[in-house]
């Protein structure tokens, strides 16, 4: 077990109590109550929430104060969890627990990718270098892929929590919503280029590689299962894309089957192909993951518009639909008014990056559309993509109270 110095101990089990304290208080439980409303379909008052995983350097790594590498990281947790609270003000509910998840892998194709990222502290970019250039001929090489559980590494990463803080938040285990990323990957592999060209000169082996990895997901599935490594994806457990897994449609208390728990599927590198060839390479792949789902949420920064009428309508399980700027979000919201599926809002992050003073009037005009897209939905609202407040917390804070303003005013059930 990793050693935690006495003064580290000490300032791990301070941040412990700050969170449950939080936890506890009326603020989170007002908070609470509008993911419970979600959960249940009512529509209420949407939770609005700033996502800082891009620029952590800003507001996690300059409030660290122990100095052993794993107290540090466990810190990091611990602060983490409170961004939303402590510095934003937003809607970020508080788990009185510290949640831990099984150290599970899974990888859909064999060999590996190469990337290159961009250097700087702020830097958000990456080049993929290929290392499939004919997909027809390079096919064997995706062969294999895998998945696993480390349960020692996870179990002794449960010991020492609970040896620092567990009599303060007890170690709870969690699992987020099961994976499923096809086309990323094989994107990874060979570049967006040379992916889209395979569409049409190689067709068959798209399909192939298509299977491969689906075939990959649904054994790690059947894994999970037989491992009994499954739990719960309800209430304050982590959902993809950052939001969280409140329902009242799946088992709270024990898990046995994927059909049970949350699943989350994405196809962005497809966003720029019609909707027919969408049918055709993604779609039915896809379609075998969802069988697998008991509740489905969906998207990154694609569009979701365009295939939406004869696609993703089709899938009665879909819970949650990921609404980038990218779409026509007053169709969306059209085809959304009045069901069960949360329309979980990502706004423009260059509203929040510009150099220079938030633009209030800006802000305010482009929730307002987002509100009138989405009256009558399930909203959520959560600013994600943003790479950089310029280590301003104020500046988050005011970002997030412009945002409930115009919720307030402009949104309605």
């Amino acid at each position: 077990m990793a050693t935690i110095s006495a003064r580290d101990r000490e300032i791990l089990r301070h941040r412990a109590k700050i969170q449950l304290d939080a936890a506890h208080s009326p603020r989170n439980e007002a908070i609470l109550e509008k993911w419970r409303a979600q959960a249940e379909g009512r529509r209420a008052s949407p939770p609005v929430r700033l996502l800082f995983s891009n620029f952590r350097h800003e507001v996690i790594t300059p409030r660290l104060q122990c100095e052993g590498d794993a107290a540090r990281g466990i810190e990091a947790s611990l602060l983490g969890t409170l961004v939303g609270r402590e510095l934003f003000d937003d809607d970020t509910p508080i788990a009185p627990t510290f949640d831990l998840g099984w150290h599970t892998r899974v990888q859909p194709f064999g060999g590996e990718a190469r990337i290159t990222r961009a250097a700087g502290l702020n830097a958000q970019g990456f080049h993929i270098d290929p290392v499939i250039r004919d997909l027809a001929a390079e096919l064997d090489t995706l062969r294999g892929g895998s998945f696993g559980v480390d349960r020692e590494g996870t179990e002794r990463r449960r010991a020492l929590l609970e040896d620092v803080l567990g009599d303060i938040l007890p170690v709870r285990m969690v699992m987020g919503s099961l994976p499923g990323a096809l086309t990323n990957p094989l994107v990874h592999r060979m570049g967006m280029e040379a992916y889209y060209l395979a569409m049409y000169d190689c067709p068959d082996a798209v399909h192939q590689a298509m299977d491969m990895a689906t075939s990959v997901y649904e054994r790690y599935y059947d894994f999970l299962e037989a491992e009994r490594l499954l739990l719960p994806t309800h209430g304050l457990s982590p959902l993809a894309q950052e939001s969280f897994a409140f329902t009242d449609e799946l088992p709270a208390d024990r898990v046995t089957r994927t059909r049970e728990c949350w699943g989350f599927l994405e196809s962005q590198e497809t966003t720029a192909i019609s909707a027919e060839a969408f049918g055709e390479f993604v779609f039915p792949y896809q379609q075998r993951l969802v069988d697998r789902f008991g509740l489905l949420s969906y998207g990154c920064c694609e569009r979701v518009d365009a295939i939406w009428p004869d696609y993703l309508s089709t899938w009665p399980r879909l819970r949650k639909l990921s609404v980038a700027p990218f779409n026509d979000e007053p169709r969306v919201g059209a085809y959304l008014r009045g069901r069960r599926i949360v329309y979980y809002s990502k706004p423009r992050a260059d509203l929040v990056t510009g150099e220079g003073p938030l633009n209030d009037a800006t802000i305010t005009a482009d929730f307002k559309r987002i509100c009138e897209a989405a009256r009558g939905c399930l909203l959520e609202i959560a600013q994600r993509e943003v790479g950089t407040i310029f280590g301003d917390y104020e500046r988050g804070r005011r970002y997030v109270r412009l945002a409930r303003e115009a919720v307030d005013r402009h949104w309605r059930p």
